[in-house]
């Protein structure tokens, strides 16, 4: 174990760790989502059009889960997106009770833009670092996948 930089006690270094890594990942994951196309939706639309893209169907139930907002708040959300023609509603084949919300041809469009549009915003900040940046940052995320995982 190394010894903390600023405190010098190694029983330090854990928690150092963690601060650091959350501060990290929430400042990356805010600018993730600030990068937007013109004219682009709100960020809950975002993540639901992307969560149908990318998993398929998914009832209201799952999707408030995903984005960890209320189903009440998800139910506004989704309204909007089949307002708009961005998705629909179908009642699940498996259990006749439940709806399932599907992407709208419009809907994918828009899904696929804002992630094309966040990627190529990645893609270019990592294109400005060197090399070994950019292995560290492979080895990072796939520690850090793991622990999401665990």
């Amino acid at each position: 174990m190394s010894v903390n930089a600023k405190s010098g006690d190694p029983s330090d270094e854990g928690t150092v760790l963690g601060s650091e890594l959350r501060v990290a990942v929430a400042r990356i994951y805010s600018r993730f989502r600030s990068e937007r196309g013109e004219g682009e939706m709100a960020e809950a639309a975002v993540i639901v059009l992307t969560a149908l893209f990318k998993q398929g169907p998914q009832s209201l139930t799952e999707l408030s889960r995903r984005a960890r907002v209320t189903p009440s708040s998800m139910s506004q959300t989704v309204n909007r997106l089949v307002a708009g023609g961005h998705a629909t509603r179908q009642k699940d084949p498996e259990d006749g009770r439940r709806v399932l919300f599907r992407l709208t041809p419009s809907g994918a469009e828009v899904a696929r833009g804002a992630l094309a549009t966040r990627q190529d915003w990645l893609e270019g900040q990592l294109a400005q670092l060197s090399d070994e940046e950019r292995l560290t940052l492979l080895q990072a995320s796939r520690i850090m996948r793991r622990l999401a995982d665990a």
